[in-house]
């Protein structure tokens, strides 16, 4: 997922290394523990596939090779954009909606680019996610009803609070999916309204 974080960051503009780590932890909370360590092996990679590239920070023009070192100079540093192959491969990440996109440590990324994701993919990810999330619902329910009575009031309040949240993702998936069906009627013409969502 820093794979499509960073570009779908460098798709919006080229930035340099220090602006990009700022803006992926800005916008991903999941990524909080990103280092340069992870950064910039990520960017060497990606710059060798040929989806980004570095550019000389005092001649945009003038593209730097894949192994250029990230810092240049003591102050001057590499501003690193998409090439048309990163752009391609960007696409192809958007169109990606199965099962991977619905656990927990990807949603995040690939919601921060709903905007840009096709209304079909969209659609398909918080339909997945919810189902997902129901699952793990079930099963807590599940649970607590198991040993209800064999823990203390502490666990379960911790138990239900766990619950309350998974409670509250549903519904904020089923209002999600909501809109997405609205949007999709509006575009094609009907103006019925979607079936109440029951979850």
């Amino acid at each position: 997922m820093l794979e499509m974080a960073i570009l779908g960051l460098l798709n919006e503009a080229p930035m340099h290394g220090y602006e990009l780590r700022k803006r992926v932890l800005a916008v991903f909370g999941g990524f909080r523990a990103l280092s340069y360590g992870s950064l910039y092996p990520a960017l060497k990679r990606m710059r060798e596939q040929g989806w980004i590239c570095g550019q000389d920070p005092d001649d945009a023009s003038r593209v730097l090779p894949a192994d250029a070192p990230p810092l240049t100079g003591k102050r001057g540093k590499v501003v690193y954009a998409l090439t048309a192959e990163g752009k391609e491969r960007f696409q192809e990440l958007l169109t990606e909606g199965g099962p991977e996109a619905w656990e927990d440590e990807r949603f995040g990324v690939r919601f921060a680019f709903f905007a840009q994701t096709d209304a079909d993919v969209r659609m398909r990810i918080l339909e997945g996610r919810r189902r997902r999330v129901e699952e793990r619902r079930d099963g807590l329910r599940s649970s607590l009803a198991r040993t209800r009575q064999r823990v203390d009031r502490y666990t379960l309040e911790l138990q239900s609070h766990g619950l309350d949240s998974i409670d509250r993702e549903v519904r904020w998936l089923s209002e999600l999916i909501d809109h997405e069906t609205v949007d999709r009627r509006q575009i094609d013409g009907t103006n019925s309204q979607p079936p109440k969502s029951t979850t």
